[in-house]
């Protein structure tokens, strides 16, 4: 997927090997696990973190490689890192997030991998997503599904998404559909259950109240958005594709699925200027996690206001919440605001 920044592969290789030596004398999350009798698990970024914290438990010691105010699209590995991952009994993440990540996963031995994605169902998006929007009208057949269409081209989904681009590539923001990433939440379970078939009563526990929780998101966004006197909203970078198509709105994004992309053209630019003023729009978003210097430009040369409008990425002291469930619902307050749902 060419969305996000890649590594070279001798600086993984130089990195695992490095890793490897350095596993006695690292302390790791592997290691306090074991030593604690809970499970070691290693999660990617926050969300999947989020997810490994709640399924597992008291029966798990969790460790993020990407720590708080990191932007996890550019995290590279530490050898003390790649040896973690070889350590752990379990490991969850996202894949097409961060290259450097799957890379090491793939080498890791680690036979317990819950991989979110792979638990629900990618989309094509692009910095224009919407209620039409997905998958079905990037397809150039139009009644094949994202599967049958990639197989009819000789193509993986991922072949397919990497030859799309960055205006049509494979969208992995599914934490911030709140369905998407329950579907996720249950597969971590079964991955949990999988290295600890002890608990695993107690993973399907904990991933029920998990899923009831973020079933009751779905549904305060729903309620909260349904009488709205626009649908339009831009942002950053395109991360709430999914989040628009759930709950009928338009997203217009300034950059696209990478915040690091590269510089925003001043074609982009002029649309946005042009459908801001159309759309009536009052609020640009930005994130914490990346400069607002374009967001904030845009706002002021359409008179518009800026908000946060936070992807989630990381938890830090500049988040409007202290986890997920609080953050999504400072997201459904912001966009409520902005949309003049009432």
């Amino acid at each position: 997927m060419n969305v996000r920044r890649q590594i070279s592969t001798a600086a993984l290789a130089g990195s695992a090997v490095l890793g490897l030596l350095a596993v006695s004398a690292c302390s790791t999350s592997g290691a306090t696990g074991k030593e604690d009798g809970k499970l070691a698990v290693t999660a990617s970024f926050y969300p999947m973190q989020f997810l490994a914290e709640k399924i597992g438990g008291k029966h798990v010691s969790v460790t993020s490689l990407t720590a708080p105010g990191t932007e996890p699209h550019d995290l590279e590995l530490s050898p003390k890192q790649t040896a973690q991952l070889g350590e752990s009994d379990a490991i969850v993440y996202l894949k097409g997030v961060q290259p450097a990540v799957d890379e090491a996963i793939k080498q890791s031995g680690v036979k317990n991998v819950a991989e979110a994605s792979s638990f629900t169902e990618l989309e094509n998006h692009g910095t224009e997503v919407g209620e039409h929007g997905g998958h079905e009208e990037h397809a150039e057949h139009a009644g094949e599904s994202k599967e049958e269409h990639a197989e009819h081209a000789g193509e993986s989904k991922e072949e397919h998404a990497e030859h799309a681009g960055e205006e049509s590539a494979l969208d992995p923001h599914i934490w911030l559909d709140p369905v998407k990433y329950a579907e996720a939440a249950k597969g971590v379970e079964k991955t949990l259950a999988a290295a600890d078939p002890k608990h695993k009563a107690d993973y399907k526990k904990n991933a029920d109240a998990l899923v009831e929780e973020l079933h009751t998101l779905d549904k305060d966004f729903k309620d909260g958005l349904k009488n709205r006197k626009s649908d339009t909203f831009i942002t950053s970078h395109s991360a709430f594709g999914y989040l628009a198509e759930r709950y009928g709105l338009k997203q217009e994004a300034i950059g696209g699925l990478d915040p690091e992309s590269g510089d925003v053209s001043g074609s982009r630019i002029k649309e946005l200027q042009a459908l801001a003023k159309k759309n009536d729009v009052n609020t640009v978003f930005f994130e914490t996690l990346a400069s607002p210097d374009v967001a904030k430009t845009l706002a002021k040369d359409v008179g518009a206001k800026t908000d946060v409008l936070d992807p989630i990425e990381g938890i830090t002291k500049k988040s409007r919440g202290d986890d997920y469930i609080a953050v999504m619902e400072s997201n459904l307050k912001a966009l409520q605001k902005a949309l003049g749902a009432k």
